[in-house]
């Protein structure tokens, strides 16, 4: 199996504080790799660290099987990222920052350029200044200077934050894109786990600084299980109801006001009968099958394997 990032033990403490521990991360080639975590888990984190924005206090990282090390970071040359939010010079235009990115990195291929500013839909602003852009421009020009000179490996940051509805769309679609046809893998983060869900082939699950899990995508798909959830202020009571009158015990109550209810042998409708006879309001009851989101939420606040 070849792997395009590998971490070993990777930690970083400041001062007293452990920001991410023992972290041992594995990303193949070619695949999209979705990193989840609640906001402070690590995540920015690791991905400085992958990117030699700072340095590890232990630990070992490799990039395309070669060692990053303060003295040796030539494979930082094949990742293009966006960090947090996307940095300019705002005095220049979109094209001039564009143009410096390319001459620090050596790279002089002008087609290139266009290429990529079509690719976000950003034709037609190459002489506007970037003080000028809103949020979500920022975030395409980032996105831009991220792909320019097609690296092997792309890391993004919440690459959809200022992003309307399309742009989301079209950042999806620009991903699958350029890992469909480049090749491209990538890492991204973000906290709109249903969007993580369409576009990656595998995710990590990082909680206070440790990774929980990785898993593909089509394992949890396998685990996925069909339930019913009652909404109530009544929970407690529902729950004596569930059991006493319709021996229902597979239940779990999430939050304050919700139930989930996961033996299915009888209809919703005799469970929404019986707990009507019983005087309790339900709010809703609704028929799921589990998606990422519940799958994230077991991890975080149920435990998990730690890797």
């Amino acid at each position: 199996m070849e792997y395009i990032v590998r971490t070993n033990g990777l930690t970083k403490k400041v001062k007293d504080k452990v920001l991410v521990s023992n972290v041992n991360l594995h990303i193949k080639k070619g695949e999209i790799y979705g990193f989840l975590g609640q906001n402070g888990a690590g995540k920015t984190t690791i991905m400085k660290m992958l990117t030699g924005l700072i340095s590890p206090t232990a630990g070992e990282i490799a990039l395309f099987n070669q060692k990053l090390t303060e003295t040796s970071k030539s494979s930082l040359k094949r990742v293009g990222s966006i960090i947090e939010y996307p940095i300019f010079f705002e005095h220049l235009t979109a094209m001039e920052n564009l143009h410096l990115h390319c001459k620090y990195l050596g790279y002089y291929d002008q087609k290139a350029i266009k290429q990529a500013l079509d690719m976000v839909h950003l034709t037609g602003v190459e002489g506007k200044i970037v003080k000028e852009f809103s949020l979500g421009m920022k975030q395409r020009l980032g996105i831009v200077r991220a792909i320019i000179t097609k690296p092997e490996l792309i890391i993004l940051d919440e690459p959809t934050n200022g992003l309307d509805p399309i742009g989301i769309k079209d950042m999806r679609d620009l991903i699958r894109m350029l890992n469909s046809e480049y090749g491209i893998t990538f890492l991204l983060s973000s906290h709109i786990l249903g969007e993580i869900e369409q576009v990656a082939d595998r995710i990590g699950v990082i909680k206070d600084g440790k990774l929980v899990n990785e898993v593909t995508l089509a394992d949890i798909s396998k685990q996925r299980t069909e339930y019913i959830e009652i909404v109530t202020k009544d929970v407690q009571k529902s729950v004596f109801v569930l059991d006493s009158e319709l021996q229902i015990s597979n239940v779990k109550i999430i939050k304050d006001n919700r139930i989930r209810i996961y033996d299915l042998t009888l209809p919703q409708s005799e469970i929404s009968k019986t707990l009507f006879l019983h005087d309790i309001e339900i709010e809703e009851i609704q028929k799921h099958i589990s998606t990422l989101e519940d799958y994230f939420y077991q991890q975080i606040h149920g435990g998990g394997k730690v890797g």
